[in-house]
């Protein structure tokens, strides 16, 4: 892995994408939350689709964990897994009475005690809820174009998360995942990449071998 060459390539992602933003809709970190478990394996349009009427339904972490979960879930159908994500989300939203005083923590060992959260989630809800940056949000977009650039050989997300943030600058860990994702949606998109149309086609391994 190289380093110079990695943040080279990053530069030219952020000229080519100069308006960073989370792709989720969301007011404050409770919201936040709930629509980062929602997205697992949903798009983020469908996310954002459903998340108004939720939060118009339960604008409070209490009342979500007093609701009738067939509520919650009429609320979330259009997400993948919809029945999981209600338990999960209104399993979240007690803790947060239960435990932390009716606010979502900031703290990452007590963000991974809740239901639907692992790392990646709780890297995106410190980083976009609290503006902490303890390390890098790893999707599946970001596992795809990371390893086609050659910026890692692994493909387990904590091994790529160690392996890109020991590439890059600090300062650039909180918006990798937007950069990566932009570029994996638009260019480097799976299965088959434009890689004819790609910036940085001369440098990367992946489109040489093609």
């Amino acid at each position: 892995m190289d380093r110079k060459k990695a943040q080279a390539d990053l530069k030219v992602l952020q000229k080519l994408y100069p308006h960073p933003h989370h792709y989720l809709e969301f007011r404050n970190p409770y919201e936040l939350m709930m629509a980062t478990i929602l997205s697992a394996q949903t798009p983020d349009k469908t996310v954002n689709s459903v998340t108004p009427g939720l939060f118009k339904k339960f604008p409070t972490p209490e009342k979500l964990s007093r609701a009738d979960l067939p509520e919650i879930e009429d609320s979330i159908r259009k997400v993948n897994f919809y029945r999981t994500k209600a338990r999960a989300i209104q399993g979240a939203a007690r803790l947060i009475g239960e435990r932390y005083q009716g606010k979502v923590p900031d703290r990452m060992e007590d963000l991974l005690e809740f239901p639907g959260i692992a790392r990646k989630t709780a890297n995106v809800i410190l980083q976009q809820g609290f503006n902490q940056v303890e390390g890098i949000v790893v999707d599946t977009h970001v596992i795809r174009v990371a390893f086609r650039l050659g910026w890692t050989v692994n493909k387990d997300p904590e091994k790529i998360e160690t392996d890109l943030m020991q590439l890059l600058e600090h300062k650039d860990w909180q918006w990798l995942q937007f950069y990566l994702k932009s570029f994996g949606s638009v260019l480097c998109r799976a299965p088959k990449p434009k890689c004819p149309e790609c910036p940085l086609n001369p440098t990367c391994p992946s489109a040489l071998k093609n």
